[in-house]
């Protein structure tokens, strides 16, 4: 039997309990066969995607109607662009299932990608769940951004055939979608990433070694050939404590460059024109007596920055037609041995080398005084503050410093735009708005609790709720606030421990009437905008996603 394909027709049974209500609810799907299929698109959304599994589950439309589509992410803008990633699974009840990923799903999959992300094309016949998506990816593109699609075909078998292959080079689509196979291997070898990697650099030329501060530093060259060996033995495991996820080659502007560098002309000039990777280590050995070319063997190696240029040279050399990379091209490693007890010195390394670009910083945050901080005073309230991503599952009194910063955002700083598509920025240029040095554990937790109801609304919209609701959360969730601080006879800074449960008590009992009364106060500022327009799906996404009814909002105050 096939270890991995064991291991994940074994963990799809807690995935399939912890899914089946809201398949049941929001799905249509109770059937067990159905279930533990959907189980596997939702486990491999969760993987790839590093998700919670709130967010995954959010992520699925399986069912008629969908396209061949089973599950649809969409990530923020970025640089004129944005990422939409699309799942389909095949998942066999067979474990030894030697069946390549069908031809009939990659071309639903082409078929898909050709019609969904046009937004001229009809999408009358496609169901409600998928439409919401696609129509908030297609008024992104009305506004000029440009998607980058990644499609994930996914199963416990192998990859698709040769002529699969071939109908994806023949459609054209470019640079603008990448094809990726997602299996039970891949699926093992990221969750075993914790798994310590202990191996052997072998280095170029000169290398600088110093002890420094009870630890030791190495500075040296290495070929990108031995980067490349490197991710193929150990993958995702070495980018554990690496903050970025990978971009891809398409469509990222700095992983082609370093693409097309290597391919081209001036790939022996690939060390001056690449920042580096950086690593650590727990212990870090070489024979001390060569004065060159040093093989340095080292325990728990972690690349901490440089993951995007590491993989990216991986993939690289897989596309190359040669099957190898240039042997004079060489990158810059920094090596630093630190104290394995240390953590805190780990994170800020990881911190300062990688906040000079937008990334999420909501991990290189969690030991943040304020983080400390508001985790005490919530603890003292009945709460868990979740500072920090676990794999475990999440409780009803648990809150996730993810969804307080996006509760908060909207409900009490009133930029609710900024909070479902400002996401990246929440722990960055947003952080101190946000987590001001005022904000307490009362006023964290009723955020939570007020964008807790409209979320649930917005996922189980009530019979005969207006459409708006599917893109509206942050929007409703801030009217809600302004309602229950009128209640409290209060502003914002009178929200303490001392009030709280009233404040709670509030929200348990009147939170479906202060939803109702936010969605009359959106609906009269979508009149004020349009009108008696019809208002399609597409404008509706834009108009929540830039912000246009926060003035309207304020007249009505």
């Amino acid at each position: 039997m096939n270890i991995s394909a064991a291991i994940i027709d074994q963990r799809l049974n807690s995935v399939c309990d912890a899914i089946r209500d809201r398949a049941k609810e929001e799905l249509k799907i109770a059937d067990e066969e159905h279930l533990k299929s959907l189980a596997f698109v939702h486990l491999s959304v969760m993987t790839m995607l590093d998700l919670s599994d709130e967010e995954a589950f959010d992520c699925l439309v399986e069912g008629g109607q969908d396209f061949g589509v089973d599950a649809i992410h969409i990530s923020e803008e970025h640089d004129g662009e944005f990422t939409v990633s699309l799942f389909q699974g095949k998942y066999s009840r067979k474990l030894e299932s030697a069946s390549n990923f069908p031809e009939n799903g990659i071309k639903a999959l082409i078929n898909a990608i050709r019609h969904l992300f046009d937004p001229s094309s009809n999408l009358e016949n496609v169901r409600e769940r998928l439409r919401i998506k696609v129509e908030a990816a297609r008024s992104m593109i009305r506004d000029g951004y440009i998607p980058q699609v990644r499609a994930l075909a996914c199963n416990n078998g192998l990859k698709w055939n040769e002529a699969a292959e071939q109908t994806i080079s023949q459609e054209g689509f470019g640079d603008q979608v990448t094809w990726e196979h997602v299996n039970h291997d891949r699926l093992v070898m990221i969750f075993q990433r914790a798994k310590p990697v202990n191996d052997a650099l072998q280095l170029a030329g000169d290398a600088i070694i110093e002890d420094l501060n009870y630890s030791r530093v190495l500075v040296g060259r290495i070929s990108v050939a031995e980067v490349a060996a490197l991710i193929e033995r150990h993958g995702e495991r070495l980018l554990e404590r690496n903050i970025r996820r990978y971009l891809g080659l398409q469509g990222n502007r700095v992983n082609e460059a370093i693409r097309d560098t290597l391919s081209g002309a001036e790939n022996s000039n690939f060390y001056f024109y690449n920042n580096g990777i950086t690593l650590t280590c727990d212990k870090f050995t070489y024979n001390a007596l060569q004065s060159e070319n040093y093989q340095v063997r080292v325990e728990n190696l972690q690349i901490i920055n440089g993951g995007q240029t590491c993989i990216t040279i991986f993939k690289t050399l897989k596309e190359t037609l040669l099957g190898y990379l240039p042997p004079d091209a060489y990158v810059l490693i920094r090596l630093y041995q630190l104290p394995s007890d240390n953590e805190d010195l780990v994170r800020k390394i990881t911190f300062a080398t990688n906040s000079q670009n937008p990334v999420d910083l909501r991990d290189l945050r969690a030991n943040d005084e304020r983080q400390k901080r508001l985790e005490t005073d919530i603890s003292q309230l009945g709460f868990s503050y979740r500072r920090k991503r676990t794999d475990t599952s999440l409780k009803s009194r648990d809150i996730t410093s993810g969804v307080a910063a996006e509760s908060i955002l909207s409900v009490w700083r009133r930029r609710p735009h900024q909070a479902k598509f400002l996401a990246r920025e929440h722990f960055g240029k947003l952080y101190d708005i946000i987590f001001s040095n005022d904000l307490n554990g009362a006023q964290a937790i009723i955020a939570t609790l007020i964008y807790r109801i409209a979320e649930n609304k917005r996922k189980r919209p009530p019979e005969g709720a207006p459409q708006f609701i599917s893109y509206a959360s942050c929007f409703i969730s801030m009217q809600m606030g302004k309602y229950l601080l009128k209640d409290l006879g209060s502003n914002i800074a009178g929200l303490t421990h001392q009030s709280y449960e009233t404040a709670r008590l509030l929200v348990e009992r009147k939170g479906d009437e202060y939803f109702n009364q936010a969605v009359f106060d959106v609906e009269k500022a979508l009149e004020m905008l349009y009108g008696d327009s019809d208002v399609s799906l597409q404008q509706l996404s834009a108009t929540f996603r830039r912000g246009d009814l926060i003035e309207k909002l304020g007249h009505l105050d």
